[in-house]
């Protein structure tokens, strides 16, 4: 399970990188801007999380995922066009939703394990470490940020990492089935809002309509 969860964290990262380049390649951007907005997505959450966890940054000790962050960079960067192909860039989304999933849930079991700041820290610090190198990107790149758009993105990171406290504070002795539960809720209800492109209803929204 252990080699499991490296390997699709680093498939994450990669995800999280190019998802980066290809949000801000039409910008004209050189390779260099690129490989930073994609380095910064990558691991943007996970360094805010363990600056605010005062740990040491958990890349600083496995230099692999910035190695993995570069290079997903440059191959996004130089493969461009068959990357936003449909199908292409559709199978790139769900990849990023089970690492948005995967992040959140092993941040809040991290927090946990450190009783930092109990109950809420580990859903703040999930949502944090699943969406703020995305945050730090639109920032960068003059983008409207993930938080101030319709698109579900970190509902399903607050549904799960939710869920995750309510079970270690109730079942502890069940954490990895836990875990393994939130991940699946996550994806799930995020495979769900790329299939059926689910958003914040009209209603809520100020944003005025196009069609």
């Amino acid at each position: 399970m252990e080699s499991l969860n490296y390997a699709i964290g680093m498939a994450g990262t990669a995800a999280f990188a190019v998802t980066a380049v290809l949000a801000v390649a039409p910008k004209g951007i050189d390779l260099f801007g690129v490989c930073v907005m994609g380095i910064v997505t990558a691991i943007g959450g996970g360094t805010l999380r363990d600056i605010i966890l005062g740990v040491p940054v958990f890349w600083s000790a496995d230099l692999n995922y910035l190695w993995v962050a570069l290079a997903a960079s440059v191959a996004a960067f130089v493969a461009q066009p068959l990357f936003t192909r449909k199908e292409m860039y559709r199978l790139l989304l769900y990849i990023d939703g089970l690492a948005v999933a995967l992040f959140a849930i092993q941040a809040a079991d991290k927090v946990w394990t450190l009783q930092f700041g109990l109950p809420l820290a580990p859903v703040l610090l999930g949502i944090i470490t699943a969406i703020g190198g995305g945050l730090i990107r639109d920032v960068l790149a003059g983008r409207q940020n993930l938080l101030m758009s319709r698109e579900l993105y970190a509902v399903p990171v607050l549904f799960g990492c939710t869920l995750f406290v309510v079970a270690m504070a109730y079942l502890p002795q069940h954490r990895s089935l836990a875990g393994i539960v939130c991940v699946l809720s996550i994806f799930g209800f995020r495979a769900a809002v790329i299939h059926w492109h689910l958003c914040v209803p009209d209603c809520l929204s100020t944003r005025p309509k196009t069609d």
